[in-house]
């Protein structure tokens, strides 16, 4: 398999920079965001790196565990820190990582139980790639799915009050809200669905490919990859959005508001 020196990554990064000077000549306020972003990125990857080398290498599930955990926490803080009105308190923090736990946890225990069959079947080197597929996709509708809801129950309260003073139930006045949120957060997966082979070639098959494998092996791989990614993001923004909803409102069928926190 060929390997990419350090030099071929600094020209890489030569883009982005390119970028973040045309963007801070036109004051675009993306500058900033990219080159910390990018920063990121290269300091958590090359951590992961050396993370997994020794995960890898590790015959004890525990360390696997831990890395797990570590990972569904981290992406818990994300969703929280994307959200412009925040559920207020720990529930804020606690209904992202609850829901991408779930989603993650079934997902991944069912592809490596059933599909996948490494032995162990907790071996790292299958299960730390699958999780992290799955959160980063979940994390993605986990956080537009809360993000639509309660900018969606703020904005549009008067008419979710109004249907709740006419009788109905919480759930009930919701609805709307409720299906606006799902379908916003899965939106993206199915965009990313829709344009696979057709439009752009996903990155499981392109790397599978550039290390040499055959591309119909490539293929049914990544396809496997789309239908546990669906599923996840699926589970990961429905609990996500009932949660908020159960949240946001109280026994006695009243819109709670006051649990919401604005992001300073």
């Amino acid at each position: 398999m060929m390997t990419i020196g350090y030099e071929e990554l600094a020209l890489g990064s030569v883009l982005i920079l390119l970028h973040a000077g045309i963007s801070l000549y036109y004051r675009t306020g993306v500058a900033v965001s990219m080159l910390v972003a990018s920063v990121r990125m290269v300091v958590q990857l090359g951590l992961m790196a050396y993370v997994l080398r020794f995960l890898f290498t590790s015959p004890l599930p525990f360390w696997t565990l831990v890395a797990a955990l570590v990972m569904i926490g981290f992406a818990g803080y994300e969703i929280l820190s994307r959200q412009k009105r925040r559920i207020g308190g720990m529930w804020g923090y606690g209904i992202g990582t609850s829901s991408l736990f779930a989603a993650a946890s079934i997902v991944t225990l069912f592809t490596l139980l059933v599909q996948v069959k490494p032995d162990p079947w907790y071996e790292a080197r299958y299960a730390i790639p699958l999780l992290g597929m799955v959160l980063g996709n979940t994390m993605n509708g986990v956080s537009l799915g809360l993000s639509t809801l309660t900018n969606t129950l703020w904005s549009e309260r008067d008419m979710v009050e109004a249907r709740l003073a006419l009788g109905h139930n919480k759930w009930q006045a919701c609805e709307t809200v409720v299906r606006q949120s799902m379908y916003t957060g899965m939106m993206g997966i199915v965009n990313s669905m829709s344009g696979a082979g057709l439009v752009f070639i996903p990155g499981m098959m392109t790397g599978q490919l550039m290390a040499g494998a055959d591309p119909i092996e490539a293929a049914k791989y990544q396809i496997l990859v789309m239908f546990l990614i669906a599923g996840g993001t699926a589970i990961g923004t429905s609990i996500a959005v009932f949660i908020g909803v159960h949240r946001l409102t109280d026994k006695r069928h009243r819109l709670r508001l006051d649990r919401l926190s604005m992001k300073i």
